[in-house]
């Protein structure tokens, strides 16, 4: 299981734990290659710029990749947000190429008819960072405009790219790798899916029309409810509830997917849902949506691996609401019963119904699954990448 989560975090330096042992070295050659193209696709039918922006492998510093594939690191002289010092738009009419050197934590932005703004700030460590578009304040200078990403990180291990609406639905992109010896497709929503997504989160009610964004009378982006999470307060708690009962008098099974961990069985005692020496307590709606909070925080440098193998697991299950027809987790676990009890992630449910081949990130850990070759996320990955093409769609 390649975990957008982790991985997109990580320099190839930390890439050492035994959970990506198998999965990251086995099919790969000694090292991917220092840099790589990538084609640019504008099928919009506007005018559109991409903005290529991450972490530098080497050292960990904020850049933007120049249209000539040079490389730009912003620099800032304080806390204050500040326009950057050069303008890094890579036009996009048709198709363009760039030349991406390695770096994580990256981003492919597109926007159309206008431009996007980014802000450097001098953060607390002595380096710059970037401070991107936000989605959620209508203050933010890019939040009336009509722009999306797709997600990356590139270093000596391999190529890992996906497309991610853990943070929204917006105008639709689609990945392509060529690689030795094949290639690899991720179509993502088609033209006009976020109006149907908009349309039937209307229709389910209750809090989900808040996750609908509009500009000027036409919806923008569609946000994950986790952007929503105070007007979800108590939505999952009567389920919570039903999966604490449950297993107060039976164990629930999570096999962690790692030969060194096994299988954990797992059960309600003193209010918590117990893992051996790992205690679970009951999670919010928010702890559920965002899967970085409450018994689902993330605490690398001191979480146990039985903990870091059992979160995404328990996380996903609660997010699809399969926790009351299925002990034994992932395993058991069957897509068509995904999001079917009438109170579940809504959202990734009416994503994961408008896509193609129904993959993408709709939450953190959409990548968990029942065996190695099954996947739901949507990414692409290889150690001999050659082209990544990233394709901006039409909005409708």
């Amino acid at each position: 299981m390649v975990s957008r989560r982790q991985f997109l975090g990580m320099s190839a330096a930390a890439l050492s734990s035994p959970l990506w042992a198998g999965t990251l070295t086995a099919p790969f050659a000694v090292a991917a290659p220092e840099s790589l193209r990538f084609r640019l696709v504008n099928n919009s039918g506007r005018t559109a710029y991409a903005y290529i922006t991450g972490q530098a492998d080497a050292d960990g510093r904020a850049m933007f990749v120049r249209p000539d594939g040079s490389v730009y690191y912003p620099a800032a002289s304080g806390p204050v947000p500040q326009p950057l010092g050069e303008d890094p738009a890579v036009p996009v009419n048709g198709s363009t190429e760039v030349v991406v050197p390695r770096m994580y934590g990256a981003r492919v932005y597109f926007v159309t008819d206008d431009k996007l703004e980014f802000f450097a700030v001098g953060a607390a460590d002595g380096r710059t960072a970037v401070v991107h578009p936000n989605f959620v304040s209508d203050t933010d200078p890019n939040f009336g405009r009509n722009w999306t990403f797709a997600e990356f990180t590139l270093n000596s291990v391999q190529l890992y790219a996906n497309i991610s609406y853990v943070d929204f639905v917006a105008a639709p992109v689609g990945l392509h790798l060529t690689h030795v010896g094949g290639t690899q497709e991720v179509p993502g929503l088609p033209s006009g899916a976020i109006d149907r997504i908009a349309s039937s989160l209307r229709a389910q009610g209750g809090a989900w029309p808040t996750c609908v964004q509009e500009a000027n009378g036409t919806v923008l982006r569609v946000l994950n409810p986790n952007h929503r999470a105070g007007n979800f307060v108590g939505y999952m708690d009567g389920y919570v509830d039903q999966v604490w009962q449950k297993y107060a008098s039976e164990p629930l099974i999570v096999d962690s997917q790692r030969a060194d961990i096994g299988i954990l069985q797992g059960r309600v005692e003193g209010g918590d849902l117990v893992f051996g020496a790992e205690r679970f307590g009951k999670p919010t709606t928010g702890d559920i949506w965002g899967c970085n909070s409450g018994p689902f925080a993330n605490n690398p440098a001191t979480d146990s691996e039985e903990r870091k193998a059992i979160v995404p697991r328990l996380a996903a299950a609660f997010n699809r609401t399969t926790l009351l027809i299925n002990s034994e987790q992932p395993h058991g676990e069957d897509p068509a019963t995904f999001y079917q009890h009438p109170v579940t992630n809504h959202y990734a449910r009416v994503v994961h119904e408008n896509l193609p081949d129904g993959k993408g990130y709709a939450f953190a850990y959409d990548d968990v699954s029942a065996n190695a070759n099954e996947d739901h996320s949507g990414k692409v990955n290889h150690g001999d990448p050659e082209l990544l093409t990233v394709t901006l769609g039409s909005i409708r």
